[in-house]
């Protein structure tokens, strides 16, 4: 990792120079939320996918932060059931790009560029930015934070997609990353960056009660949110935003604080346990 990008790392995961607007996607008939820098032209746009059983609402802080760094975010709040339809999902995603490129949004002051968008996702939603991607040709920039299966597979969907990915993992208790994002790396159609968490999960990207919260499964950390932030940030503006000062973070061999960069073509190597070596010493 060079100190360039530690520094956008920094820089990125506090609040950015822009005032924030934010308003609701019913205006253009799908439910959900948006949010938008006060004024700009040609600026990227994210249409972002919410986890399984997780409130569009409580990644507003994200939506948010990418705005005040001249995104314009938007996250559709469908499919929030316990069988929620991952289709469903990835065609409000389009639909979301659409009206971000299509609405004049906020007090008229600002527009986005049709180059310039970026669909991404937490979990179930992460795994749908896949899918929503797949369906089309004028995307800039996919990134799936900590992707689930989903039917139907986005691995079997990935392969389509020739924009930039960015695919970030959990490691398992055996240190090794998650084998679905790994699956996913392995198949995408165009360069892709995986990543894997150094220390805790995705369940630091939703802010507020969440189920898995609820239930002690997963608890957030402040600082792996403000990594995230970062990260996300920097990668849209890198690739969809084509912002040359932050090229860093989409270059394949570097990572930020935090994580770490994995090979999906090199299998990992993991230490055998105490156990496993004493029962060699007596095969």
């Amino acid at each position: 990792m060079s100190g360039s990008l530690k520094a956008l790392v920094a820089e990125l995961s506090r609040r950015g120079p822009n005032k924030v607007f934010g308003g609701d996607l019913a205006f253009a008939g799908l439910p959900g939320l948006v949010c938008t820098p006060e004024s700009g032209f040609s600026l990227p746009a994210v249409a972002f996918g919410h986890g399984w059983l997780t409130q569009a609402a409580a990644y507003e802080g994200l939506l948010k932060h990418l705005a005040s760094w001249g995104i314009v975010a938007a996250a559709p709040a469908t499919e929030r059931g316990v069988v929620p339809s991952h289709q469903g999902l990835a065609i409000d995603l389009r639909t979301t790009l659409d009206i971000c490129a299509g609405v004049r949004l906020g007090p008229g002051k600002i527009s986005v560029h049709p180059d310039k968008l970026a669909l991404a996702g937490h979990g179930m939603g992460a795994s749908c930015a896949v899918l929503a991607a797949s369906g089309r040709s004028d995307i800039a920039a996919v990134a799936a934070l900590f992707p689930v299966t989903t039917s139907p597979h986005a691995v079997d969907f990935a392969p389509q997609i020739s924009a930039p990915g960015l695919i970030v993992a959990t490691p398992t208790d055996n240190k090794k990353i998650d084998p679905y994002a790994r699956s996913l790396a392995l198949t995408w159609g165009g360069d892709v960056q995986l990543r894997a968490l150094a220390k805790g999960t995705g369940a630091s990207i939703p802010e507020g009660r969440t189920v898995m919260a609820a239930l002690g499964v997963d608890k957030p950390d402040k600082k792996v949110r403000r990594t995230l932030y970062a990260v996300l940030t920097g990668y849209i503006l890198a690739t969809a935003g084509n912002k040359k000062e932050y090229a860093a973070f989409a270059e394949l061999d570097k990572t930020a604080p935090l994580m770490r960069a994995i090979d999906p073509f090199v299998p990992e190597q993991v230490k055998p346990s105490m156990l496993a070596r004493a029962a060699g010493m007596f095969s």
